[in-house]
């Protein structure tokens, strides 16, 4: 007999792409379950397949292998029970702050004499009551951001998605929504059954969540769960709320691997082709620098997000960077500065470009690159036959972000030079041996 009490079940969720004669697994082998009264947060690096698992279990997108329950029956199409929340506005400019409102009760159906009172007290649950007749264009991002959970809302959906809700917004108006999101679930004041929230802000998922399912990439899959025992309305200072932080980031930041482990091979050898993280030469410097700084050459990694200003996605991937490079080490959520990497964050311009390129050189991806300059005529190739190459190893729109990331890397310490008039990447230098 089902759990009355699950909502949603997902049993060996499988998303495969094809790309020419390659496949690509965006999501791989996931099982979960969602309970009434539950708020789960989705939480992982970009590119690890949560948005795909929202569109998956919203019935928007077939998966290529696997099942969806919906109260113990299989999802057949659009999961009418179920609404979206993206982090994009998507509001009709125009039509009014209701108009919009209601036209989410047209699409159901509901009785036009209906539609409007309904709105309207939806626009007041939100915070809105006064902009009823307010253009998108006469509101800030916050309250453009709020139609859209009265929008979603109007429809009475058992399970509210939201798809990266805040991300769009500035500092001060995401909070304040948070707040207010917060406020309308425990409180009751909606008649959600429970709460799916894709996030890459680590800090987000442990203030609004009660449990965090943890992602990861190449392929995206589920790592762990964490349940968040602490009462509403949380602090973010408190030592319980840093340590869940803490534990959140040690499960995505991992521990560093042998060498051969986290290099992976270069396209056209066997095993995983490792993909570069897509990451400015000045973020990492900063952030080695940063760390230099700190007693034994060490931090949390949660302090970075706070302490630099910037998000727990750009931390956690700056970071992959330098553990890649073999600048630092982590451990149960530290990081902690290879004497290489105190070197580097001491070095001057110029010294910093001759590590960094011996460095990179070790990469698969870089030596594949500079053996293919090698043999090409001229030591030239154009960056459209890089791509095609580079796709039978990535999907195309990850296959271009690489070449991007190979092209910007290789400039910066001088092993290659590109030519944007005539689209094409040369060797700097010829040396003695790639690879």
């Amino acid at each position: 007999m089902a759990n009355e009490n699950i909502l949603l079940e997902l049993n060996h969720v499988q998303q495969i792409y094809t790309s020419g004669v390659r496949k690509f697994t965006a999501v791989q082998d996931v099982n979960l379950k969602l309970q009434e009264g539950e708020f789960v947060a989705l939480l992982g690096p970009s590119g690890c397949g949560k948005s795909t698992l929202l569109r998956i279990l919203t019935g928007l997108q077939k998966p290529s292998e696997g099942q969806i329950l919906y109260r113990g029956k299989a999802l057949k199409g659009v999961n009418p029970y179920a609404t979206i929340v993206f982090q994009t506005f998507a509001l009709f400019p125009w039509l009014t702050v209701s108009q919009n409102v209601e036209l989410a009760l047209k699409a159901r159906d509901v009785a036009p004499n209906l539609r409007a009172p309904r709105a309207l007290d939806l626009i007041d649950r939100v915070g809105l009551d006064g902009f009823e007749n307010a253009y998108p264009r006469e509101l800030s991002g916050g309250m453009r951001q709020k139609v859209g959970f009265a929008r979603a809302m109007a429809v009475e959906p058992e399970l509210l998605c939201l798809d990266e809700p805040f991300s769009a917004l500035d500092v001060l108006s995401a909070e304040s929504l948070r707040n207010e999101l917060l406020e309308l679930w425990t409180g009751g004041n909606i008649p959600t059954k429970a709460i799916l929230m894709v996030s890459h802000n680590i800090e987000e998922a442990v203030f609004m969540a009660d449990r965090i399912v943890v992602m990861d990439k190449e392929p995206g899959r589920i790592i762990a769960e964490l349940k968040i025992g602490l009462p509403h309305p949380r602090q973010r200072q408190s030592d319980e709320f840093r340590a869940l932080v803490d534990q959140v980031y040690g499960l995505l930041a991992g521990q560093t691997q042998p060498e051969h482990v986290e290099l992976g091979s270069a396209p056209g050898e066997p095993g995983r082709t490792r993909a570069l993280t897509h990451v400015n030469i000045s973020d990492l410097s900063g952030l080695l620098e940063y760390v230099a700084e700190k007693p034994n050459d060490q931090d949390d990694i949660y302090r970075l997000t706070d302490e630099l200003g910037v998000d727990s996605d750009q931390v956690l991937s700056i970071t992959e960077t330098a553990e890649l490079l073999g600048f630092v080490t982590v451990a149960e959520g530290d990081i902690i500065l290879t004497p290489l990497g105190e070197t580097f964050a001491e070095a001057s311009i110029l010294a910093r470009k001759e590590i960094f390129a011996t460095r990179i050189r070790r990469l698969p991806l870089v030596r594949w690159l500079i053996n293919m300059l090698q043999r090409a005529e001229k030591h030239a190739l154009k960056w459209d036959v890089l791509k095609m190459a580079l796709e039978l190893e990535f999907p195309p729109e990850e296959a271009e972000k690489q070449l991007d990331t190979l092209i910007n890397w290789g400039r910066y310490a001088e092993i290659f030079s590109y030519d944007d008039e005539a689209e094409q990447i040369y060797l700097e230098s010829i040396p003695e041996k790639a690879g």
